[in-house]
């Protein structure tokens, strides 16, 4: 079933892979309002931290003009790792909506699951495999063509 916030980070995920980025897109909605956009820029930013989530969540922040994004729901076509986990919980997002599942690095029940962790202070909803074989066969390609390369 397709989604059309996945959609629209689908998009987002093929603007990094123009950029020889991994294909990792995101949108941060509220209601049916879209408040921010991202990709993966690591490479472009020659930054560890420039994941599409925080690239996307600064965007929300800085268009709300607060850090605390409350009833705001995020799409992303990878499940998240550590760090980009614990800037969702930190930014209060009300519900996470991950495309394709990441065996070595995922913390939505791939690796770990982070948020299920009762001691943290804020609670996510999590839902997994949104789009998961159109955002899969993105990071498909892209790494099969940086081996053609290799």
């Amino acid at each position: 079933m397709t989604n059309p916030f996945m959609i629209l980070a689908i998009q987002q995920a093929k603007q990094a892979m123009e950029l020889d980025e991994v294909p990792v897109g995101v949108v941060i909605v509220s209601g049916k309002e879209v408040i921010s956009t991202g990709f993966n820029l690591r490479e472009s930013r020659k930054t560890a931290t420039a994941h599409a989530e925080i690239v996307a969540i600064e965007r929300a922040c800085e268009a709300l003009g607060r850090w605390n994004l409350t009833g705001c729901d995020l799409y992303v076509t990878l499940e998240p790792c550590m760090m980009c986990a614990g800037a969702i919980i930190n930014a209060r997002i009300r519900s996470l909506y991950f495309g394709a599942f990441d065996p070595k690095a995922g913390v939505c029940g791939s690796v770990t699951d982070v948020f299920r962790l009762a001691q943290l202070n804020h609670r996510v909803t999590v839902y997994g495999g949104i789009m998961e074989d159109e955002c899969a066969a993105l990071l498909t390609e892209f790494f099969q063509k940086k081996r053609d390369r290799a």
